[in-house]
């Protein structure tokens, strides 16, 4: 015969391994998302002499060799963006710096391309919310 008592005793040990268990999985998916520090970006820049990779944190002036002449690009408190360019238009000088992991801006007329890398921001996707 089956012990009632006992078994209301199995039954709450196994409940409280289960709330434990459900606990630890939800602050550690926390911890991923919001606390854990995160890899610092990297800014590529890729050109006709070939591509080259610096912390995004860099205080760095880096000219570029393209076919139309010399790039300029810069990187400085966070960002990066290009600073002088042989081309006509200028429009990649226009374009402002970028950031953020993803963001990009070239340019195209020189063959000169600069791409943040890196681990995403904290950005929350809306639609979740």
């Amino acid at each position: 015969m089956i012990d009632c008592k006992a078994m209301r005793t199995w039954v709450k040990i196994f409940d409280i391994v289960i709330i434990l268990l459900v606990a630890s999985v939800t602050f550690f998916a926390a911890y991923m998302a919001y606390i854990k520090p995160q890899g610092s970006s990297q800014v590529l820049i890729r050109g006709q002499g070939g591509e080259w990779t610096y912390p995004l944190n860099a205080e760095e002036r880096v000219t570029v060799q393209g076919p139309l002449g010399n790039t300029v690009v810069r990187l400085f408190e966070n960002r990066a963006w290009i600073e002088s360019s042989p081309c006509e238009n200028k429009t990649c000088i226009a374009a402002g710096s970028v950031s953020s992991q993803g963001q990009w801006t070239a340019c195209l007329p020189n063959n000169v391309l600069l791409i943040i890398q890196g681990i995403r921001d904290h950005d929350v996707d809306s639609v979740a919310w």
